[in-house]
């Protein structure tokens, strides 16, 4: 056999898994519909379960038996009718995530997120370009849209100005935005969003249990410097020799047109102010959470756990992102009055039209998946098979990350996944004792390696659209093909991290949150 037709052959194979993975995703309605069909189906699964008698016995002290509740009555559609509006309103991620896209809607609409993200990788050196492309990815989730609409073509673009392959600079800048999009230095929109889905789920098991925003924190400001060694690691070792010389002529668009515009003088004052008042403000807010005094610890016990601070953190967010935007675009005379930081926040709200309605689906979905006690029993019979089995150590984690990963490659929203898959494990494993906090952080791990390599991803087809530009040959199995060692070395990095951090070091995943639970 020729390395041609070997080359042809695994060409194929791989292009066989893609086709299969495409198909799957397209088999699969959109995820509004989705998670209505899955409501309608809740309703129609309690009224046969209930006629069979499902039931489990609460395993803990002085449980009591577990009956699956019809809502396929009268009293159950009782239930639905006068439930459909607080079910919406209650949904603990809506407000939250509003609230902080307040801010970031005025830091973006100034141009401080965009100026801030060229300013990194513009003037990074060119021996740093590789890493400083991939941390500033990372970093962009706080305002996912802009890491892909502006700093992937950038990237591209600065690779080839510097005689390196562009579709390099844009697999580097893809890899951190997406597949590193759980990671990050600050708290951002995302925290809120997958704590508030985290929180309904273990409240099955444990109705006062609160996970908060900041509950993965210090293992994603960690994992924001792996991702980005990572992430250079296998653009500079792996993709770009591979990619080989970059020939112009494989270009659809005619390259000599490129312009990089560098940061401008007044671009460059309104950073350095946003930043000075992005220092004040951590200055008067450590004030008040780092002195024994401070008034928002916990009154109660004096401690940051449970304080006023970390439960009104969506708060904060909106504070640190707003005022310095809207200090940036006072400089740059892009915010001249109150009307434009409304316009901003206006225009943040819109955005979010998809959003909500796909919340308010997901909210009945919880709330019936809630009512009918489908997720307590499923947490109990699904405890008991892992304990039968003795899977209940830390290798339990390695299934899960491999699960959520592989969903993704079908289900590419973060809090569409999370809104079906957490109401079923985190109850189970919290059974087997483990605290929501680390079962959410291992799911963002899943959820985010896999991003990369499946065209079900929203913005796939316009990463694509920008690797056309430069190869115009590229289809969806070439750029799946290029993103695939990304996807492998995070997973395994980022999964070895986790088991390191939690297990081996005993280390917390946020602030003030445990690694185990005691049901």
């Amino acid at each position: 056999m020729t390395q041609a037709s070997s080359s042809a052959e695994k060409r194929g194979a791989f292009t066989r898994f893609l086709d299969t993975v495409e198909w799957l995703g397209n088999l699969l309605p959109h995820p509004i519909t989705l998670f209505a069909l899955f409501a309608l189906g809740i309703i129609f699964l309690s009224g046969v379960a209930g006629y069979f008698g499902l039931s489990a016995q609460d395993p803990r002290p002085g449980g009591e038996l577990i009956e699956v509740v019809s809502l396929l009555n009268a009293e159950g559609l009782q239930r639905i009718v006068t439930g459909l509006v607080t079910n919406f309103t209650g949904f603990t991620p809506l407000g939250t995530v509003l609230v902080a896209l307040l801010g970031v809607g005025i830091a973006e609409r100034s141009g401080m997120l965009s100026a801030a993200m060229r300013g990194l990788v513009m003037n990074a050196h060119p021996r740093a370009v590789t890493v400083a492309v991939v941390f500033a990815g990372v970093v962009s989730n706080t305002a996912a849209e802009l890491g892909y609409v502006v700093l992937v073509p950038l990237s591209a673009m600065i690779f080839h100005s510097l005689g390196r392959h562009p579709l390099a600079g844009l697999a580097a800048a893809f890899s951190g935005v997406s597949a590193g999009y759980s990671a990050n230095l600050l708290i951002g929109t995302v925290d809120p969003l997958l704590a508030g889905i985290t929180t309904k789920a273990a409240n099955i098991i444990d109705p006062e249990y609160y996970v908060g925003p900041e509950a993965n924190w210090y293992f994603m400001f960690i994992s924001t410097f792996l991702i980005a060694i990572m992430g250079t690691f296998v653009t500079e070792k792996i993709v770009e020799p591979k990619l080989g010389q970059y020939d112009p002529k494989e270009a659809s668009i005619n390259l000599s047109e490129q312009k990089i515009e560098s940061l401008s003088s007044i671009e460059k004052k309104g950073l350095i102010g946003a930043g000075l008042s992005f220092l004040l403000l951590g200055i008067l807010l450590a004030l008040t959470i780092v002195p024994e005094w401070g008034i928002l610890r916990n009154p109660e016990t004096g401690e940051v756990a449970g304080s006023p601070f970390l439960k009104g953190i969506v708060a904060f967010i909106f504070i640190t992102f707003a005022v310095p935007g809207y200090v940036y675009g006072r400089i740059t005379k892009v915010m001249r009055s109150d009307r434009d930081v409304i316009d901003a926040m206006s225009e943040s709200m819109s955005t979010m039209g998809m959003y909500i309605v796909l919340v308010f689906f997901a909210a009945q979905f919880v709330a019936f998946f809630g009512w009918t006690n489908f997720g307590s029993i499923l947490a109990i019979k699904g405890a008991t098979f892992l304990q039968e089995v003795g899977l209940t150590g830390p290798s339990v984690f390695i299934l899960f990350i491999l699960m959520c990963a592989f969903v993704n490659l079908m289900l590419g929203s973060a809090s569409a996944q999370w809104a079906i898959t957490a109401p079923i494990f985190v109850p189970m494993l919290m059974l087997i004792g483990y605290a929501p906090e680390v079962i959410q952080a291992a799911y963002r791990i899943g959820d985010s390696v896999t991003n990369i390599i499946t065209p079900m991803m929203s913005y796939f087809g316009l990463i694509l659209a920008v690797a056309v530009r430069y190869k115009k040959d590229t289809g969806i199995g070439t750029m799946i093909a290029m993103m695939l060692p990304y996807s492998i070395m995070f997973l395994l990095g980022w999964a070895s991290l986790f088991f390191l951090w939690v297990f081996a070091f005993d280390m917390p995943v946020g602030i003030n949150t445990p690694t185990y639970y005691t049901p």
